[in-house]
């Protein structure tokens, strides 16, 4: 049963154009001084969203997207922040992306923010997938192979920090402690200072191809999963596949629980309004991430497209309609939103969390008045039970 209304905001800036027809991705370039209002929007949506009752407010990290699309380099900075700003809304962090970290730094960095916000702030780790991003951290992501191995190490070793006041880690990447001398004794074992307080460790994944290697590591560490806020996962039936990887652990979990479910979403007075306005949000949603392999089914003819202006339906680019059909699209009136999530109760009977975002590139103005129309015109048929 659906409880916990959450929202992915990646962080991007108002554009000043937006759609096919608008700049093309490659050339968006903003000012230093444009780039850096991210923050202050983002401490705007917080607000909002902690007095409309809302559960979670992930973000997402970014590295060097002068293009303006996710330009938060910092979660947990900005959890620390931010929950300095409201009163009950949780910082998720949506996600942090290992590969660019040294475990025991992110490890002790949550830790930090943990015992600062008071148990607001929601770990959350990642692989990656931009190439300028984890490549020029010196980390790989062209070879997949290559950035799971690491990622699962990594994880491994933030899960020791954690969980044990002592540990030590000997891999293929690491070696935990080093062995040196130490103030006159050989040094074996270390611990992580501070260790977060909120324990065991809330922690959440997205699940994106659902492999049945990458769902089973999760389940062995507990980490939850993101799936959707986009067209890309819901295809691969990752709800099943993250109840059939519980099993395997020898947990029977019921279908959904332990999961988020993320929608893309836009509200208008009637549906045909909604398609219509949320299209160029849409568009430029395809803009950024189709040539990164997040819309399933586009052929490289219609990728190429996308990277020009107009034209895409001559390409046979898909229409927000088409992805609605998928699941994770939405666009209609607040009653249709109901009815729609409460199909989705029916279907995973395990799920509380739902995650209803705004599209890319969508101004600020119209996402706070989004988020309000989603408090007093969708949560109430939820909470009310």
């Amino acid at each position: 049963m659906i409880t916990k209304f959450t929202t992915v905001y990646p962080g991007h800036v108002d554009l000043p154009d937006r759609g096919q027809n608008a700049t093309p991705v490659n050339e968006r370039r903003f000012s230093n001084e444009h780039l850096a209002s991210v923050f202050a929007k983002t401490e705007a949506i917080a607000q909002t969203l902690d007095q409309l009752g809302f559960d979670t407010l992930w973000l997402a990290e970014h590295h060097f997207q002068h293009e303006g699309y996710e330009v938060i380099p910092n979660l947990l900075m900005m959890a620390v922040h931010l929950a300095q700003m409201t009163k009950r809304l949780r910082i998720g962090c949506g996600f942090n992306i290992a590969p660019m970290w040294h475990p025991l730094r992110l490890a002790e960095d949550f830790a930090t923010a943990d015992i600062l916000t008071r148990g607001r702030t929601v770990f959350g780790v990642g692989r990656g997938y931009h190439t300028r991003e984890v490549e020029t951290f010196g980390a790989p992501i062209i070879d997949q192979n290559a950035n799971r191995e690491l990622f699962e190490e990594q994880v491994e070793i933030i899960f020791k920090a954690f969980d044990h006041e002592r540990f030590s880690h000997h891999g293929k990447h690491y070696t935990l402690p080093p062995e040196v001398p130490y103030r006159g004794y050989a040094l074996k074992d270390i611990t992580l200072v501070p260790r977060p307080i909120h324990r065991p460790v809330e922690t959440w994944q997205p699940i994106v191809s659902a492999n049945a290697r990458g769902i089973d590591f999760m389940l062995k560490y507990g980490i939850k999963g993101a799936v959707g806020g986009g067209a890309a996962t819901m295809e691969h039936n990752p709800i099943h596949a993250y109840q059939e990887a519980a099993a395997r652990a020898g947990q029977n979990l019921k279908l959904g629980a332990n999961l988020m479910i993320g929608i893309f979403f836009h509200l208008a007075k009637t549906r045909e309004q909604a398609i219509r306005e949320i299209t160029p949000l849409y568009e430029e949603h395809v803009k950024m991430f189709a040539p990164l392999g997040f819309m399933p089914g586009m052929t490289p003819a219609q990728i190429d497209a996308v990277a020009r202006r107009g034209g895409w339906a001559a390409a046979g680019v898909p229409t927000v309609e088409h992805y609605m059909k998928a699941g994770a699209w939405f666009a209609g009136t607040p009653e249709q939103l109901v009815e729609y999530l409460q199909r989705f109760e029916e279907r995973y009977p395990g799920l509380e969390y739902i995650n209803l975002s705004t599209s890319m590139g969508t101004p600020q103005q119209v996402m706070l008045e989004q988020f309000q129309w989603v408090a007093e015109a969708v949560m109430p048929a939820f909470q009310r039970r």
